[in-house]
């Protein structure tokens, strides 16, 4: 598929943009194009364009707004150390949107139309790249129907987009560690939607989410929903246990939980270093008792936002309890660092995980 270039009228002028990629934060600021494609069942996809990052127009009775057919990804551009940019195993979220696609009855789109659409628009607004440290350009590939209409049904049409966001430090506090909530409200449950990267999942997620912030908490903590005392994800994040022993637990997958690709990077580069790291159940009174013995020494969340950030404190309605020093631990530090090593050049890719542009 060809994607055809569209002028954009207005850029956003140069001195405007230094201005804005100085302190981006994290999505708040957005580049000059984005890249969009159309389905419909009787054409498959078509009209492939790269064009000015703009609204979207939408029936009132578009199917998304109704019965929120909806999906999306998170993806990172990085500069290399020569001073290139790649991506960051963008055929694991081409797999991923496609398996989200699935669950939502919606549309898959092939994975080197997603891979393309990521690259293009990366390098039409290139010049966006935050010149920080630990920048790097937020790619957010999502699709949606926009068939308009009230019958309950999968739709007939699609849009499929990538838009781009500069990105600073994802936590506001900016804290070495963060402190989390554990919410009595429950993300997933079985035979649900938790192992899609859907919005329903994350609009259920915004209360239980304020909640943690209004008591001065960093992210949530979930916990499962048939039992809810099993550890499944901290807020969109999968979270790792780190052991005295050396050995790491993160909770197995099983349809409730999000298959992080940073997660399955993580698990990765700790097994070739020699690691016990298993997919277990592990549950909150398990996490308190490990971290007041000092068997836990460490606990880190995961996902490609924030990339790797240690988890300091926890608390909930029986009260909190610190892990290790309550700060970074020497595994948290050591797998961050090879990680974004990688992702940025600077340190050997075994896998052929960075795809350069």
């Amino acid at each position: 598929m060809q994607f055809e270039h569209l002028p954009h009228p207005a850029p956003v002028a140069a001195a405007d943009r230094e201005a804005l990629i100085a302190d981006p934060g994290f999505g708040k600021v957005f580049t000059d194009h984005m890249a969009m494609v159309d389905y419909d069942t009787g054409e498959g996809w078509h009209s492939a364009t790269i064009g000015p990052c703009a609204p979207i127009p939408l029936h009132p009775a578009s199917s998304v707004l109704h019965y929120a057919q909806e999906i999306f990804e998170g993806l990172k551009a990085y500069r290399l150390s020569d001073g290139s940019m790649a991506l960051f195993r963008p055929d694991a979220n081409a797999r991923r949107f496609n398996a989200s696609a699935r669950r939502l009855a919606m549309p898959e789109l092939p994975e080197d139309v997603f891979i393309d659409a990521c690259k293009q628009v990366v390098l039409k607004d290139a010049d966006w790249f935050p010149p920080i440290e630990g920048g790097s350009l937020y790619i957010r590939p999502f699709m949606f129907a926009n068939e308009h209409f009230l019958g309950v049904r999968p739709a007939t049409k699609y849009k499929f987009l990538v838009i781009l966001s500069p990105a600073g430090n994802y936590f506001k506090s900016g804290a070495p560690a963060v402190s989390v909530w554990v919410s009595e409200y429950t993300r997933a449950a079985p035979g649900g939607t938790g192992e899609a990267k859907c919005g329903g999942n994350y609009a259920a997620s915004l209360v239980p989410t304020g909640e943690a912030f209004e008591k001065g908490h960093d992210q949530v903590v979930f916990l499962d929903a048939a039992e809810h005392k099993w550890i499944e994800e901290l807020g969109g994040m999968n979270l790792f246990f780190v052991f005295d022993d050396g050995s790491m637990i993160t909770p197995p997958l099983g349809g409730t939980i999000l298959p992080g690709i940073t997660r399955d990077s993580l698990m990765t580069l700790a097994r070739e270093q020699g690691l016990d790291v298993r997919e277990e159940r592990y549950s909150l009174d398990q996490w308190r008792e490990d971290a007041g013995s000092g068997k836990l020494v460490e606990t880190f969340a995961c996902g490609t936002a924030a990339v790797v950030t240690a988890v300091g404190k926890v608390a909930g309605r029986d009260g909190e309890f610190s892990i290790g020093t309550g700060g970074p631990g020497q595994m948290t530090s050591k797998l961050r660092e090879q990680l974004v090593g990688i992702q940025r050049g600077t340190v050997e890719d075994k896998h052929g995980w960075v795809v350069r542009l």
